[in-house]
């Protein structure tokens, strides 16, 4: 995600470039999550941070060490739509509990049906699993809002279709919560395609999308997003809250338009 705003930066003329400016997260009013792990599992923890000191934590970061070169590293990041944290469990020593976050079924959702979720509000507005999973909320209506409004936007000169692809990122994290449930942070990766309706016509590549697609019009444009979501999940059977998500376009690509197209 973090490459791909470099990638689109750089297909800006420069004149278009804002220019990258310093900032760090305040370290002195973060609140860190830390589980005990057993001896082998893989060392992480969670923070909610904030932008800006002395004001509330608006997202939530996942850390993990990588196993390999035994470092550190950011692997997922959220905003939030509210500054009111979830209730995470702590013991008595101030350590949070690490539940699986896969095919856990003290859970009424895992991660994987997490996803499919917020694939299907992308996909169909919430149609099959979506609005089943997932309770209202202004995460899930703002993806289904994507879905409504950016499919109708070119009206009958053009189709857009919303699917899942390829997941590379897999790996999840879940804390156990007051009430039994679990705070579950996971990934996503969803494509839009963008297709003229009939010969003749063309899709104008933005200027944002220059890096990609070069400026060519296109006949069809297949976008693709990398999301980190997180969701709040009950332990009984009941809808899931998903709490923020946070995408970026990492690609763009589609076959070149004919010199006889016009403008979709």
């Amino acid at each position: 995600m973090s490459l791909s705003d470099y990638t689109e930066t750089e297909g800006l003329p420069a004149a278009d470039r804002t220019p990258y400016k310093p900032w760090s997260y305040d370290a002195a009013n973060a609140t860190l999550y830390i589980p005990r792990l057993k001896p082998g599992q893989d060392r992480w923890f969670a923070a909610a941070l904030s932008g800006q000191k002395g004001k509330a934590p608006s997202r939530l970061g996942v850390f993990a060490e990588h196993p390999r070169h035994k470092r550190w590293e950011m692997v997922s990041v959220v905003d939030l739509d509210s500054h009111e944290l979830p209730d995470i469990a702590l013991d008595h020593n101030g350590y949070a509990t690490a539940v699986p976050a896969d095919g856990n079924k003290q859970l009424a959702a895992d991660a994987d049906l997490l996803r499919t979720a917020v694939l299907d509000n992308f996909a169909t507005g919430g149609t099959r699993t979506g609005k089943k999973t997932l309770a209202p909320t202004k995460a899930s209506k703002r993806q289904i809002k994507v879905h409504d409004k950016t499919g109708t936007r070119y009206g009958n000169q053009a189709t857009t279709v919303f699917s899942g692809a390829a997941n590379r990122h897999t790996d999840a994290y879940a804390l156990k919560t007051t009430d039994g449930g679990a705070l579950v942070l996971f990934s996503h990766t969803h494509t839009q395609t963008d297709t003229v309706a009939h010969s003749g016509l063309q899709l104008n590549p933005s200027k944002d999308d220059r890096a990609w697609l070069h400026d060519l019009p296109r006949t069809s444009i297949t976008y693709t997003f990398v999301c980190n979501d997180a969701a709040t999940v009950p332990a009984k059977a009941a809808p899931s809250r998903l709490i923020g998500y946070t995408c970026a376009r990492t690609d763009a690509a589609g076959p070149p338009a004919g010199p006889w197209s016009n403008r979709a």
